[in-house]
């Protein structure tokens, strides 16, 4: 009996599923819809001809429609990071996506591998489900990192707006015009909610409580309290920027104290599996003494336990809340 490299076949169609998945975003959307894209996707839709309110009801849609999705049966598991991840997806579409990659990893798991049919049909499903939650996940997390980052420029470009005569509301009107994506596409929302009525305090808060960001929610306090006590926006804006800055500085202190620890607890993660993989790719009678003994699939249980432990002990050892 000879233990096949079949797992490094499986992890490249994984990866394949991924590229796919991003591949298809890119071509359904189009550039605009891309984070570090400098022009926001609000003005990229505005230049391209569609109304204001068309393109605030478009971007409200997208907004609010994953979370009103949690009753679909295995969303509810997607529903949050996709919301976080604003991703423009409906989940109808998203569904079906799923489908569609399970389908291109099992025609790959039937020409690449020699797994029986329920095998091929299980792992196919688990890919499928498994690609576009990833797929999402680092989609949230890359944008609201980059939303953090960019939170206390935005909250300084208020505050010279302020300094020098403009209204909040114009203030969030360049920021929004100012900020690429993905912070300015989220003000101008604000800023044409509030242009129609909405309560800016209102729509700061709303943002905060689905973007689940403490800074926001500062953001979202300041603004309310000032416009029901009064005082000076300015300056209670320039010290959350200044509060804002801080926070961000110290997240990125602590990331890069703990940036080795993380890394070595992947390798440790990884390079057990890694160098089963390559044995058996360069020597595949490796395990041929041992393989069919009565303790070889207890230890590598035992084995596969530990490892897992691992991973949960290394992510609970650097997740250091600040």
């Amino acid at each position: 009996m000879i233990i096949s490299a079949e797992p490094l076949i499986y992890g490249l169609i994984f990866i394949a599923v991924l590229v796919i998945v991003e591949g298809i975003y890119l071509t359904v959307f189009g550039k605009s819809i891309s984070l570090n894209n400098r022009i926001n996707r609000r003005l990229d839709m505005m230049e391209k001809g569609a109304a204001r309110e068309q393109v605030l009801e478009q971007l409200r849609k997208e907004m609010g429609q994953h979370l009103k999705s949690r009753s679909i049966p295995l969303y509810s598991i997607l529903a949050e990071k996709a919301q976080k991840a604003n991703i423009a997806f409906t989940p109808p579409q998203l569904i079906i996506l799923m489908g569609v990659l399970g389908a291109v990893a099992f025609v790959g798991l039937t020409f690449g591998t020699g797994a029986s049919l329920p095998i091929r049909a299980a792992i196919s499903v688990l890919m499928g489900i498994g690609g576009v939650f990833v797929w999402v996940n680092n989609k949230a997390k890359k944008r609201l990192g980059m939303i953090e980052e960019q939170l206390p420029d935005a909250v300084e470009l208020m505050v010279r707006s302020l300094r020098v005569g403009h209204p909040f509301s114009a203030a969030l009107t360049i920021v929004s015009n100012e900020v690429p994506d993905p912070l300015g596409t989220e003000m101008g929302i604000i800023s044409d909610e509030a242009a129609y009525g909405r309560d800016v305090g209102e729509a700061l808060k709303a943002m905060a409580e689905r973007l689940d960001m403490q800074d926001m929610r500062f953001l979202a306090v300041a603004v309310t309290i000032q416009q029901t006590s009064g005082g000076n926006l300015a300056e209670i804006l320039d010290g959350l920027a200044k509060v804002i800055r801080s926070r961000f500085k110290l997240f990125r202190r602590v990331s890069a104290i703990t940036a080795e620890a993380k890394w070595s607890g992947m390798f440790l993660s990884i390079f057990p599996v890694g160098a089963l993989v390559m044995i058996n790719v360069i020597q595949p009678n490796y395990f041929d003494a041992v393989k069919e003994t009565a303790y070889f699939i207890p230890a590598a249980l035992i084995v596969a336990g530990f490892l897992v432990v691992n991973v949960f002990v290394m992510r609970s050892l650097v997740n250091i809340k600040v």
